[in-house]
């Protein structure tokens, strides 16, 4: 396609676009799709008809690449309040599948009809999936190093021997008529079937939260596949969930998430107040905008009197690839006094930040480093 056809599409041939120029052909069906969405409040759009929609999303698919067809999926969403392309086995079908189209069935998941809830699942179980193989090696490698390495000993187990730590100790030792080093002193690592650190996640599930609970759903079931930690995932609105148990499967996890309604942080930190038994050795994530519908007080109160008795607490604004989120500024002011590290986190940082976390350095040093919204 040459430069004068594109601009044609991206100016959508109305009088007023300069070019002078007409599409035919499969350019033609491009422009067409384009319209559909993007001219909707002059063409009449797509219409309330299903197999529109569902044309629509296969034309889409045809003509775009799948960067592009999502970005169409999410705009249509929004912009035409096409809900239908989720409510029905066929549109389901039709989509391709991304964070933004799991976190929008997440919100719909009680409105989904019985007869479509299975295609939803495997909507949602085929994003997991890519996520899981994208970010669970570099997740592992992050946190059980940083583990690793801060659980050493001087009486390891053969298995349990860090070699090239003992080399390094030894050279002192080095024989060079045997061409070999005596490791007078062994250096190994802390076993790993014991818990060492306990992280507890703690999510705000509603509606301005939803990428940040697809991504935070994932590192949950990956961390708690680590034995060295003891991983809970907590989920809050108005009220409190403990979805630990469903950990081992993160796309029950997620729909057994409750995207909407409002926030209440303070319960949410009292709880984890109350299920927190080793606060020297706990990580608390608090995944939240700060948008409090509660008590303002009552959530400062209860972080400070976390921060008080050992816990390292962490503030993420979001944890998705979205960019600048809204937060309350106040609170996050207020925490960030505390001592507590407030900034929004992207999810390919996500697996070094926690690395971090459980070896106890300066987050707000390693977010500044990694140039991360921050809020001092």
């Amino acid at each position: 396609m040459d430069d004068l056809n594109k601009w044609r599409l991206v100016l959508g041939g109305n009088d007023a676009d300069g070019t002078g120029f007409s599409l035919s052909g499969q350019e033609l069906q491009m422009d067409k799709t384009l319209e559909a969405l993007y001219d909707s409040e002059k063409k009449g759009g797509l219409g309330p008809s299903s197999p529109n929609v569902s044309r629509w999303l296969g034309d889409i698919r045809t003509f775009f690449p799948a960067s592009v067809v999502q970005v169409m999926q999410r705009d249509a969403l929004q912009r035409l309040n096409i809900t239908q392309m989720l409510l029905e086995k066929e549109m389901l079908e039709n989509v391709e599948p991304d964070v933004h189209l799991v976190a929008t069935l997440l919100t719909l998941r009680h409105a989904i009809p019985d007869k479509t809830r299975d295609t939803a699942k495997q909507v949602v179980k085929r994003v997991v999936d890519e996520l899981l193989k994208k970010l669970t090696q570099p997740t592992l490698q992050a946190i059980t190093g940083s583990l690793h390495r801060s659980v050493r000993n001087r009486r390891p187990r053969y298995n349990e021997i860090n070699w090239h730590a003992t080399i390094l100790k030894n050279l002192q030792h080095y024989q060079p008529e045997y061409k070999t080093i005596i490791p007078e002193t062994r250096i190994g690592y802390g076993r790993k079937t014991t818990s060492l650190k306990d992280v507890v996640l703690c999510l705000d599930q509603s509606g301005s939260m939803g990428t940040s609970v697809v991504y935070s759903g994932i590192f949950g079931s990956v961390m708690a596949s680590i034995p060295a930690i003891k991983t809970r995932m907590i989920v809050f609105d108005t009220a409190v969930a403990d979805l630990t148990e469903e950990l081992d499967d993160p796309v029950d996890l997620l729909f057994g998430v409750q995207l909407g309604g409002g926030t209440d942080i303070h319960v949410a930190l009292s709880y984890c107040q109350q299920i927190i038994t080793k606060p020297a050795d706990t990580v608390l994530v608090l995944i939240t905008d700060l948008f409090e519908g509660g008590s303002d007080d009552n959530m400062r109160k209860r972080a400070a009197e976390l921060i008080a008795a050992g816990v390292q607490v962490i503030v993420l604004l979001a944890l998705n690839d979205d960019g600048a989120p809204a937060y309350d500024h106040s609170n996050a002011q207020f925490f960030s006094n505390l001592g507590i590290p407030v900034f929004a986190c992207t999810p390919d940082k996500f697996p070094d930040m926690m690395a971090a976390a459980l070896s106890k350095q300066d987050i707000n040093s390693w977010a500044a480093k990694e140039d991360l919204i921050l809020k001092k």
